[in-house]
């Protein structure tokens, strides 16, 4: 799809009308379309938005959005950021307005949201075997010469299944296709040995559908990570597409396809990319990271690269959700009204960061305030002598986990540090 037809793609979520769907927005704005209410520049905590809601933050998303793309420029690396942290149709256009290559994805309807809103580059970072995906796909990439698909393979079962279907399917141009190293004994997918990789490659040079344009996989998964342990693995990585050049399996190509990178080892990604010999062809060393678009109050805030590389600056976490107390039962506790279905759990519990009282006293940090555990719909706030919190103050709440906090929401406000709404952002989980 051509990027024109994204363009026109997100200007009807402007229009789209804000109704019973989506949650925190004012009740009032009821059949306003999103540019209408965007247009009246609401103030998330005095413009009528209901608790539970969640926000991001317009200057952190803006800052983040430009740190990576200084970072991959910085260090000669292609940025494929992957999408599903966010599935934000909106955020990709940003991505690729801050130099992205394309976008990563992980499973066909992401690519198909991916292709309704004009992206062109789309790197899927698994094996892709279901028969119907596959004709889809087959007929994504004949309508549209432009459109470059890649792909993992790890298996010849995988190579075989692929090119059965892209066969009776009556696929015009062959699918790109990149060969995964495994990470290691226990790890994720991915061909574990380097026999095991060349039994895959020369599976695909047989398949008349495929095309080996490289090599790829994930140092997130490597057992015991660490710093030696990356890099040894990111090594082997290298050396996985030095041997095939060696062989003569890219002939034909204009460049190889080099990618890894999650968002915990990047740095180690960057250092090893660095050392990558010449080879016969141009090399796209793509790295993929995610979760820095949104980054985080938890997991991503202790594991982030950039705690290694502080020169390198630092990413800010966007997020706030925002909760109202609504029971104080004892001293020792309280309850509000934000649980599992509104916040991220699944690495960390929300941290309590700030209270803004009921009584439109200024913000103030969430002194002896803790969130100790989630309900479906509360979260149970454990209350220290020094807190002072009432029923009916604000409560913002940090997350942790991009990927578990955006697939919650389906229009998100996205507030300046005033509380001005700029922007909405839709997604599409």
């Amino acid at each position: 799809m051509a990027r024109d037809s994204g363009t026109e793609a997100l200007a009807e979520l402007a229009q789209e009308r804000v109704d019973h769907r989506f949650r925190g927005l004012p009740p009032d704005a009821a059949g306003l379309t999103v540019a209408e209410l965007t247009a009246q520049r609401r103030n998330l905590f005095t413009g009528g938005f209901a608790t539970p809601v969640l926000a991001l933050s317009a200057e952190r998303l803006e800052h983040n959005l430009a740190l990576m793309e200084t970072y991959a420029a910085r260090h000669g690396l292609a940025f494929a950021p992957h999408g599903k942290t966010s599935m934000a149709p909106q955020l990709f256009h940003r991505q690729i307005e801050h130099g992205a290559w394309g976008i990563t994805l992980a499973v066909p309807h992401q690519v198909w949201v991916a292709r309704a809103f004009g992206i062109g580059r789309i790197f899927l970072a698994n094996e892709l075997v279901d028969a119907a995906a596959l004709r889809r796909l087959a007929a994504e990439l004949d309508a549209d010469p432009d459109f470059r698909f890649v792909c993992y393979v790890d298996s010849v079962r995988g190579v075989e299944l692929m090119d059965a279907a892209l066969t009776e399917a009556g696929a015009g141009r062959p699918v790109d296709v990149v060969v995964e190293l495994g990470a290691g004994a226990g790890a994720r997918t991915g061909a574990r040995t380097g026999a095991d990789c060349a039994a895959v490659a020369d599976a695909v040079a047989a398949a008349r559908t495929l095309r080996l344009a490289g090599v790829a996989g994930y140092e997130g998964e490597v057992p015991d990570a660490d710093p030696e342990r990356v890099r040894a693995w990111l090594r082997r990585l290298v050396a996985l597409a030095v041997d095939f050049d060696r062989a003569g399996r890219f002939t034909g190509l204009a460049e190889v396809v080099l990618s890894a990178g999650g968002s915990a080892w990047f740095d180690a990604v960057a250092d090893v990319f660095a050392e990558v010999p010449d080879l016969s062809l141009p090399v796209l060393k793509l790295l993929r990271s995610g979760a820095y678009v949104s980054h985080d109050d938890g997991h991503y805030r202790e594991v982030t690269p950039f705690n290694r590389v502080p020169a390198e600056g630092a990413l800010e976490p966007a997020f706030r959700l925002w909760t109202q107390v609504v029971s104080r039962p004892t001293a020792e506790q309280a309850f509000a009204n934000a649980g599992k279905r509104d916040a991220a759990y699944d690495l960390d519990l929300p941290f309590a960061q700030v209270v803004r009282p009921s009584d439109g006293g200024p913000e103030r940090p969430a002194t002896g305030v803790a969130v100790s555990g989630l309900s479906d719909q509360h979260a149970w706030l454990r209350t220290a002598p020094e807190a002072e919190l009432e029923v009916g103050d604000w409560v913002g709440l940090g997350l942790s986990h991009p990927c578990t906090s955006f697939d919650k929401w389906q229009l998100i406000p996205v507030a300046e540090a005033d509380g001005t709404v700029v922007d909405y952002i839709r997604t599409f989980f």
